[in-house]
This record gives structure tokens, sequence and C-alpha cells, in this order.
């Protein structure tokens, strides 16, 4: 066997100081391993020193019987100086005891008895070169995990960042003074706790993009965001979709499923429309959040999970309650924490910046550009009361995107419901509005304050939000001056 053919062999240091038992170690190992011999402790300690950096040694099988120094001290100096090395001793019978009292001490992998057969001392040295092998290679995974460490932890900060700024707080298009400031700071305040959440509102007014924005301002972040609209499906295909089932336990039931529970362990799971589900599910529901574990369609065994609750509806709980068609034991397990979302008509503040974001989308879907609204577009947007809120206008704007053949969204575009509300007040010129004035100059200010309040009013339909919004004051200081010029009762 040639040199280079060795090398490609695991190699193994045998001591022994019986040349016979030496050379009949050699022939049984010689085939497997690139075998190292040495008579004493002296000389196997050369070899170490000498080869043990090229060629690897894995193994040292050592006698126990040896002139000046026994095999379990010979092995305490290996142990201290090449600690991966894996050590094995070779005894008679009445060595055994000695060796069994010093193997902790030596860190000897294991010790075989005299007279050694070469089948069991072949397969055991085989062994024991694969234990060496696994420990390089935990060794080597260790320090590369180690080192990659820094980076992934990086990249998933990164990743997370990434998800909290575009499905976080910061998703909540908000102008100065709206009404989302309330339910943004609540938000700030309740995610980082594991406390159900009920989120109430009008359809379309964004319920959704609140559950993820408490999720993603969590610790929860990381683990799965899964949503399902109870409203959607009747009791039975709901059970199953949230819990999961086993193959065979109903019609069509051809394979397990890992229900809606299961796949948001961790993580959060949000249910829309929670008010259109029937008494009898809502028991069941109520045992999952109060013992953390269910049953799957078909299954005799209980899942246990960790799951952050959060519910939505745009139903009246409170009637529903009084009426029984909603279990208040369920209500207040759901309502830890109620965050009511206000329609769009209550957020005038936020409408330019909203219609902005929501044209970029639209652009971005359609893989069209547009650069804004017309002024008579914008007009006619801003005084439509949005029934169907901010989905609505979602709708409606990514309509005129799909129109539209100019770099700007004109009137035209709009659908009809849109264009059938009364467009704003035509803007007078500046001497009709104080035509008819008289008297002192505080007397003029006053009549010209009383018919700039009366024009907002009317312009807004009454809509208070809007009209302080326009003139920039508060809410209370808008009420406080119709009360002053008695337009309070819209007069």
């Amino acid at each position: 066997m040639n040199q280079s053919s060795l090398r490609q062999l695991p190699a193994i240091l045998v001591i022994d100081d019986e040349v016979r038992s030496q050379e009949a170690l050699r022939r049984t190992l010689e085939e497997d391993f690139e075998v190292f011999a040495a008579s004493g402790a002296a000389a196997g300690m050369e070899i170490l020193e000498s080869e043990q950096s090229t060629a690897d040694i894995r193994i040292v099988l050592c006698d126990q019987r040896m002139p000046g120094m026994t095999g379990v001290e010979f092995l305490k100096q290996v142990r201290d100086r090449w600690p991966d090395v894996i050590r094995i001793i070779l005894s008679g019978y009445t060595e055994a005891e000695d060796i069994i009292a010093g193997v902790n001490e030596a860190g000897i992998w294991q010790y075989l008895l005299k007279p050694w057969q070469p089948e069991q001392l072949l397969l055991t040295l085989q062994r024991a070169s694969e234990v060496w092998r696994l420990q390089q290679d935990n060794q080597r995974l260790s320090l590369e995990l180690r080192t990659a460490a820094p980076a992934l932890r990086q990249r998933v900060e990164s990743k997370q960042e990434k998800a909290r700024s575009r499905f976080g707080l910061a998703s909540l298009v908000r102008g100065p003074g709206s009404p989302l400031d309330n339910v943004c700071a609540m938000i700030g305040r309740v995610a980082p706790y594991d406390l159900s959440v009920m989120i109430t509102g009008e359809s379309g007014t964004g319920k959704e993009m609140v559950a993820r924005a408490i999720h993603y301002e969590s610790q929860r972040a990381d683990r799965p965001f899964i949503t399902e609209n109870c409203g959607a499906l009747p009791d039975t295909l709901l059970e199953s979709e949230l819990f999961g089932y086993k193959r065979g336990a109903f019609t069509g039931a051809v394979e397990d499923r890992v229900g809606l529970f299961q796949q948001a362990d961790g993580g959060t799971l949000f249910l829309d429309e929670i008010g259109e589900t029937s008494p009898a599910f809502q028991v069941k529901l109520l045992r999952v959040l109060q013992e953390g574990e269910f049953r799957p369609l078909g299954s005799n065994r209980a899942v246990t999970v960790d799951v952050r609750v959060i519910a939505a509806t745009n139903r009246n709980l409170d009637e529903d309650l009084r009426s029984g068609r909603f279990r208040e034991d369920l209500y207040f397990r759901l309502a830890t924490i109620a965050i009511h979302v206000p329609p769009l008509r209550e957020r005038p503040m936020d409408f330019p910046l909203l219609a902005g974001r929501v044209l970029d989308a639209s652009c971005n879907a359609l893989g069209k550009t547009v650069t804004g609204f017309s002024t008579d577009a914008l007009a006619v947007l801003a005084t439509y009361d949005w029934p169907g809120n901010v989905r609505e206008l979602q709708n409606e704007i990514l309509r005129m995107v799909a129109l539209a053949n100019g770099p700007k969204l004109g009137a035209e575009l709009l659908s009809p419901r849109v264009l059938r509300v009364p467009a704003p007040t035509r803007v007078e010129p500046a001497e009709a509005w104080t035509d008819g004035f008289a008297g002192s100059l505080k007397e003029r200010q006053e009549q010209l304050e009383t018919r700039v309040l009366k024009s907002a009013m009317q312009r807004h339909r009454g809509n208070k939000s809007r009209v302080a919004c326009e003139l920039g004051l508060s809410r209370v200081g808008l009420r406080a001056k119709l009360t002053r010029y008695g337009l309070e009762t819209g007069e």
C-alpha cells in the first residue's frame, strides 16, 4: 500500500511492549487504518508529537501493562495534550479493577479485555473513529455558527424591521390631530403584552391593519400572523379550518389537515367578523381560549398551542350581548383590551395622506404612472362620505387609475355614486363676502367670521371635524364659535 492511499485512512497509534501482540494488532487493523506502532510510552509520545499534525491520529490503543508507566497514566498525558484523541486501553482480567478506577480520570472511551477478538476489536475501533469524526464536525459547525451568528442575527433583525415598518404603526396613515392617534397610542401600550384584543368599527375601516400592527409591534413579530373571516364559513367548516381534522373524520377528509390555531402557534390568530359566529361555536372557541388546547376533528388527542387571539367585528356587540346572540363569557375573554377604529368620514385630516398612499399602491398594482389628482377630483373625493370607508376609497382610486390616460386623475373618472354628491360651494370674489356689512371694524370682522363659519358648515354638511380641520380650529374652539354666533344648531 503506497503512502498516498495510507493517508486516506484514519490514523491510529498502537502501543504494546510485546512484539507479537503489536504485530497481531497491526495485521488486524492495517486494511482499515493507517497504523503507527510503539513499544512504550516514551516512543508513543514521540510519535504523537511528530505525527499528530500531519497524520491526524484519531485513536490511541494502549496496553495497560508497560514498563515504566501504565497505560492509564500514559492516556492521562494524552488527554491533557490532545483532548480530542479517542483513548482506548487493552488489559487482562487481573487489571480490570485498576482500569475501571482510572477510566474517568484519564477520559478513557472504552477498555477491551484480552484475549481480544479481531472482529470485535475492529468494530470497536471503527465506531471510535466515527465518534472522532462527529466530534470534529460538531466543533466545526459550532465555530461556523459562532462566526455566522452576528450576521444571521443582523439579517433577522433587518427582516423584522422591514416587516414592522410595512405592517406596524407606520402603516396606519394619519394626519395631525387624527382620531387614529388614540388608536396608535393604545396599540403601542398593549402590543408587548399577550392580551386578547377586540377591535370594533364599521366595515372597511382597516380593522385587520390594526390587528397586524399589534402583531408586528409585539414580541411575536417573527412568528406567524394568521387570519380567518369567521363570517364567511358555516360552523362546521369554520371548526375544521380553525382546529384541523384527522383523515376519515368526515366524508371527504382524505388526509390530515393542520388547523389555523396550530399554524399560528407562537404567533397571532386574527378572527375577523367574530360577531357572525353562532352561540354553539362560541362555546368551542371559549374552551380553546381558556385551556390553550383543542382536539382536531376525529382525534382523541389534545393539541396544546401558544396563540394570541385578536378578534374584530362590525356588529354592535352590546345589543348582541343583551339578546344572548353573543356569549358574555366569550366577549370578556376576547375583549381584555377594546379598540374602536373610527370611520373615514370622521378623519378628514387623514384624507390627503391616505389618498396619496392609496394612489401609490394602485399605480404599483397596475403598473401605471399617475402623479396625482386634479383639483376638482380631489374636492369631490374629500366631500364624499365614504360609507364603505378605506376599502371603498381603495376601490375607487384603483378604478380611476385603471381608466386614466393622463398624468393626473380627473373628476370625469369618478364613479356615478361619488359624482352624485353635491360639489363644494363655489368660492365667491372677496368683494362679495363683504357686501351688506355695516358697523365698526370689529362688528364687520364678526359678520365675516359668521359668514365663513356658516359657509364651511354648509360645505361640509355640518361635519364639525372637517370644518375644524379646514379652518385650523380644535373641535372645542369651533363649538365655542358656533355657539357664540348662533350656528350650533345649523341656523
